[in-house]
């Protein structure tokens, strides 16, 4: 089991003790879909730390998309339920990058591939330039906003 595993585990019987609904539940549903993930394809694996950032980021995506359907279908209760979940599962991540670390990453992997094809990337490689660029911030930065940086240094 990685590290971050083992300490969602132990928050958990940690929360189990203080009586901490939220924790717990958010503890217990994000635990299962790792063991899910776990044992997806054809045959069981141990996670990486990546591959469980990776499920913590996709049960945060959820957890946003419901707070704003939710908020869209006027019941703000449901959707800062929500909301509290996503902080719970925020301890468990790695600091999101600044605008400027991600800027700073977009223009080297913009260069590397200008260097690889010789001459400026188009909008054809921007598929390439994403990759790279997601690569590197291993989970650290949403997609959307990789792309939307990456196609405004490309434009």
């Amino acid at each position: 089991m990685s590290e971050l595993s083992d300490r969602l585990q132990t928050d958990l019987v940690t929360a189990m003790k203080a009586h901490d609904g939220v924790t717990l539940s958010t503890l217990r549903m994000t635990i299962a879909a790792i063991k899910n993930e776990q044992v997806a394809g054809k045959e069981a694996r141990v996670l990486s730390e990546a591959e469980v950032v990776g499920v913590l980021n996709r049960e945060v995506a959820k957890r946003r998309d419901s707070a704003e359907a939710y908020t869209a279908g006027n019941r703000p209760e449901l959707a800062a339920k929500e909301l509290s979940e996503v902080d719970v599962l925020k301890r468990y991540l790695p600091a999101a990058l600044t605008d400027e670390e991600l800027d700073a990453i977009v223009a080297e992997e913009v260069s590397a591939a200008a260097a690889g094809i010789g001459g400026a990337p188009t909008m054809k490689q921007m598929g390439l330039v994403i990759k790279a660029v997601n690569a590197r911030a291993a989970g650290r930065a949403q997609g959307a906003k990789v792309a939307a940086k990456v196609k405004a240094a490309l434009a």
